[in-house]
């Protein structure tokens, strides 16, 4: 395999209250984008991951998802703001 990810380094960036209650809204938001699209590619709900049937077990809502299932959305909600943060860009409400 010839491909090594290289995210932009985020370690420095800390996000103060504000912005991690940001990342929940955009956590929650990742899965609900997710979903719409999944619903609109014919999948629907299942118990167990079924690609051939179109199952998938993660169409529900945020409040239902495990959260082992919510940290993969909040992994990728903190690591888009934090790389908006270390591109020098300023996040305001």
């Amino acid at each position: 395999m010839s491909y090594y990810p290289a995210p932009i380094d985020t370690s420095a960036i800390a996000l103060d209250e504000p912005l991690a209650d940001l990342m929940e809204v955009v956590a929650r938001n990742t899965h609900e984008v997710w979903a719409m699209q999944r619903l609109s590619d014919g999948w629907s709900y299942g118990p167990h991951r079924n690609d051939e049937r179109k199952e998938h077990p993660g169409l529900v809502a945020y409040e239902e998802l495990s959260e082992s299932e919510k940290d993969y959305d909040r992994v990728v909600a903190q690591q888009v703001i934090k790389t908006i943060l270390a591109l020098g860009f300023c996040i305001k409400k």
